[in-house]
């Protein structure tokens, strides 16, 4: 099973039945992938949906992402500060390297510098090409 975490903006945009990247919500419950998350992802998730949706709504996600037997709780030790032009992202980043996640899935461009970064080396994939994945 492949290990991934995915950015706020992909889980958002995977959530709605009525969205195209719904398979990629689905999959996540059928074991097609373990999600990776750290105290400080869920906690963003949380905050996200809250703005974005109502509490119904953000209480259904989260006990479904915190009671889900495909997601990986992960604990970074290290802060990596990968990410300088939105250090808020480098949560996910450390979450990828302290779990040996395959990738993150993001449309954030703030990440497309670890393209340039050898060590730790973290792949990123848009939510595009992980649908595409998925789908196959």
């Amino acid at each position: 099973m492949q290990h991934i975490v995915l950015d706020t903006n992909c889980l958002i945009q995977s959530i709605s039945p009525k969205s195209r990247f719904h398979i990629i919500w689905q999959s996540l419950f059928d074991g097609s992938y373990s999600l990776c998350i750290s105290t400080e992802i869920i906690e963003e998730y949380h905050e996200i949906l809250q703005r974005l949706t109502n509490t119904k709504v953000t209480n259904y996600v989260m006990n479904a992402l915190l009671y889900n037997p495909y997601t990986s709780f992960i604990s970074p030790y290290y802060k990596f500060n990968l990410i300088s032009a939105d250090p808020e992202d480098n949560k996910f980043v450390d979450c990828a390297i302290a779990a040996n996640a395959k990738f993150i899935v993001t449309n954030d461009h703030h990440f497309d510098v670890l393209k340039h970064i050898s060590f730790p080396r973290v792949e990123i994939i848009n939510i595009e090409e992980f649908y595409s994945q998925l789908t196959v």
